[in-house]
């Protein structure tokens, strides 16, 4: 990983730890040439779901945009031990889905935690294109899920 990359997780007090391998069946990203596909990654820290519940009912806006900023630093782990994060060219799409009460309408601002983050880690090569959506439940009851679509500096055919 570069020093620009590790400064800014170090001034965030962000360890990215390797992932455990998935519990269904899936794989955590798969490549098409220099485009990387992400899984989506819950809310989840030591093999629990930290965030459980909809916002809006069970949870609030502050628990939200923490499991948001969960969600991308374990995106980010994905894409250290699987790619390297010096390797990612651009991020091109950043797709968040939040569990919400029917009217809970902040799904914009819960996934900025996430959007921030990526961009804040990786510079100008994480700003990117988004999608924040509110759906009735996640799995694992998670509060939040993000996914991503990456450009990397490798191809790979």
């Amino acid at each position: 990983m570069n020093s620009d990359i590790q400064r800014r997780l170090d001034e965030r007090g962000i360890v990215l730890v390797e992932p455990k391998p998935p519990r269904y069946r899936y794989v955590h990203f798969t490549r098409a040439g220099d485009i990387a596909y992400l899984s989506g990654k819950t809310a989840m820290a030591d093999g629990s779901v930290r965030y459980a519940g909809r916002l809006g009912a069970e949870l609030g806006l502050d628990d939200g945009k923490s499991a948001a900023a969960l969600c991308a630093t374990n995106l980010l782990s994905t894409i250290e031990y699987g790619i390297g994060l010096e390797n990612v060219r651009s991020v091109l799409k950043l797709t968040g889905y939040v569990a919400s009460a029917p009217d809970f309408v902040d799904q914009a601002v819960v996934i900025d935690a996430a959007s921030e983050l990526i961009a804040d880690v990786l510079g100008e090569s994480g700003v990117h294109a988004r999608s924040a959506l509110g759906v009735a439940v996640l799995p694992g009851n998670s509060a939040v899920e993000v996914e991503l679509v990456i450009r990397t500096t490798t191809s790979v055919d």
